[in-house]
């Protein structure tokens, strides 16, 4: 019987074809790994993955161009697109927190409508206990239903509160909407809408205590960073994962994005700035180091300190996944709220 199997610091991925009913099979990845064909063996294919650039690989199998998981493995974990297979190398190690019991918690909806963006909705996560004129600290995260949903914020939440590590909060679960690329790619409606519609919105329903946290992946930490920068007195902190910080010179391959020159002319902007403006949120960037993205979070990160904001990384070794930005909560987002709602 062919299994995947990790074999050292190598992964195996094999794939049960007997009799090779298949003219093409090969592994895929969410970043570049090299030659990836899986070459013939008896009863199937066989591919082995050499020198990774990471601890943990998330794939799928390549069948005549038809994308699957691996039926050998067991491992998945879920995403907007889907199960993906996975394996971990001897490196890796899940989240600590992972399973561990979290308080008694409730959701409520919220819905802005008629803002210069769209519809907005909310999803909010609060302590069962918590009474809405009880004055407690705010984390908003873009695409807020997907980062609870596959990378298992209020999980993370809910645990670090019950452990004391982090204080009794609401999480506000913000969704991109339909149209999410032309809402976070820079766009000063979505911007206005966030800070002058949204977050007025969410705290004349529940007391707040100080300034919120915004925190967004890939492009909605883009917009997180847009949203900031443009109101600076607005959020008390930035937790941003794998931002899609764009820069001709580090990121031509994606030129062909549609909002292109928006997520470009902003970046360009920052990077043009000599000063932040007083009062900019205390600010951790984190990044797989094995994403396309990781040279341009570098850039920002060390400009965005250079201009005078307080600014912490972190890093894992993996790539642009949701398994990432959960395995990057905690100890940085952590170290972050604490920093910020001391």
């Amino acid at each position: 019987m062919l299994v995947t199997e990790v074999d050292g610091e190598d992964v195996v991925v094999r794939y049960a074809d007997p009799d090779h009913a298949a003219t093409h099979v090969g592994v895929w990845a969410h970043l570049p790994l090299g030659d990836t064909t899986m070459r013939r063996v008896d009863g199937g294919w066989e591919a082995r993955l050499t020198d990774l650039p990471i601890d943990r690989l998330e794939y799928l199998i390549d069948v005549d161009g038809d994308l699957r998981p691996d039926p050998s493995n067991p491992r998945t974990t879920d995403g907007p697109f889907g199960h993906h297979s996975w394996v971990p190398l001897p490196a890796y190690r899940e989240p600590h927190w992972l399973g561990l019991p979290g308080i008694a918690a409730e959701r409520g909806s919220l819905t802005i409508a008629r803002t210069g963006a769209g519809r907005v909705d909310v999803e909010l996560w609060s302590p069962a206990d918590a009474s809405d004129d009880e004055e407690l600290p705010l984390l908003l995260s873009h695409d807020g239903p997907e980062m609870d949903a596959y990378g298992e914020l209020t999980s993370y939440v809910g645990v670090h509160v019950a452990s004391g590590r982090l204080p009794r909060m609401r999480v506000a679960l913000v969704s991109p909407g339909p149209r999410r690329n032309q809402r976070y790619a820079a766009n000063p409606s979505y911007a206005r809408a966030l800070t002058a519609r949204v977050l007025p919105a969410i705290t004349r329903e529940f007391a707040t205590d100080g300034r919120p946290v915004l925190m967004g992946q890939s492009l909605g930490a883009l917009a997180a960073l847009h949203a900031a920068w443009t109101s600076p007195a607005t959020f008390g902190g930035l937790f941003l994962q794998s931002g899609s910080f764009f820069t001709a010179s580090l990121d031509p391959q994606e030129s062909g994005f549609e909002y292109w020159h928006e997520v470009t002319g902003f970046v360009a902007s920052v990077h043009a700035a000599s000063q932040a403006a007083p009062g900019a949120p205390t600010t951790t960037l984190v990044c797989g180091t094995a994403e396309e993205n990781y040279a341009n979070n570098v850039a920002m990160r060390d400009h965005l300190a250079e201009v005078g904001v307080d600014t912490a990384w972190g890093e894992v070794r993996d790539g642009h996944t949701w398994t990432c930005w959960r395995d990057t909560l905690d100890p940085h987002l952590t170290d972050l709220l604490a920093r910020v709602w001391a």
